[in-house]
């Protein structure tokens, strides 16, 4: 079913809010003084935003295919498998929804937050920020970690995995089996895929910058620090968790273009 532009802009919004609330909730739960979840330790991060963004993908999923990021749907874009007319309406969501998950988190740690003294560990629960700052070194890591997202994404999308039994058994439609229609491989597991791509990517290459791999999820929920706290948003550093995404995924949609079968 083709849902309308209003729909969709609503839809992404909400599934990007919505993975903002747990991906950025578990990194207040594990950093904020008091909480019953303090020091709860890296693994405890990348399993719970492998969770978020399955969370959002159920959200947003049936009605907009759940890009959730901006490097997404530019990848997806420079692939072909996304118009371009779609992607400024599906990015301008995603930035509000991050914002807007940004402050949910914000209110409902409020306490924990006025416990906290440490600005930069604050912060470092809206936005990424590197383990060393080295400007180069951490855009191609943003870049390089985007890449194997969005590719990954793509690759979810070969005839290898994604089909269902009328492309299996099509031949046999006059016994009834080509009219079932049911999904099969990947596309019969929704989200979990990528569920697990996410906590791959954060347990194999989040040690350097945090891996935003999504300017929703680090610029938005930036910003929303701005708005209600205090302190040092290190505007310096947030250019690399924009840019590097969006390049990495347009060179994901690029090197998409050169698979076999989509």
């Amino acid at each position: 079913m083709e849902y309308s532009m209003m729909t969709q802009f609503m839809m992404e919004l909400v599934g990007t809010l919505v993975l903002v609330l747990f991906g950025d909730g578990v990194c207040a739960c594990v950093t904020l003084n008091k909480s019953k979840g303090q020091n709860a330790g890296w693994i405890v991060i990348t399993i719970a935003w492998g969770l978020a963004v399955c969370m959002g993908v159920l959200v947003a999923g049936p009605y907009t295919g759940a890009h959730l990021n901006p490097a997404v749907s530019v990848g997806l874009a420079v692939a072909g498998m996304f118009p371009w007319a779609s992607v400024p309406y599906y990015i301008a969501a995603q930035m509000i929804g991050g914002v807007l998950g940004g402050l949910l988190v914000w209110l409902f740690y409020k306490n924990h937050y006025d416990a906290t003294d440490d600005e930069a560990a604050k912060l470092g629960t809206f936005a990424t920020a590197p383990a060393i700052r080295n400007y180069p070194m951490n855009l191609l890591s943003e870049v390089i970690a985007t890449i194997a997202l969005v590719f990954i994404i793509i690759c979810f999308s070969t005839d290898g995995n994604s089909g269902n039994l009328t492309d299996v058994f099509g031949s046999l439609g006059n016994v009834g089996v080509g009219q079932l229609n049911v999904k099969i491989g990947l596309a019969a597991l929704g989200p979990i895929p990528v569920t697990l791509l996410i906590i791959a990517l954060g347990m194999s290459l989040g040690g350097t910058t945090g891996y935003a791999m999504n300017p929703a999820r680090d610029l938005s929920p930036r910003i929303a620090h701005a708005l209600v706290m205090k302190g040092n948003n290190d505007w310096g550093y947030s250019w690399v968790p924009v840019v590097g995404p969006m390049i990495g995924g347009a060179i994901a949609g690029f090197l998409g273009t050169l698979l076999p079968t989509l």
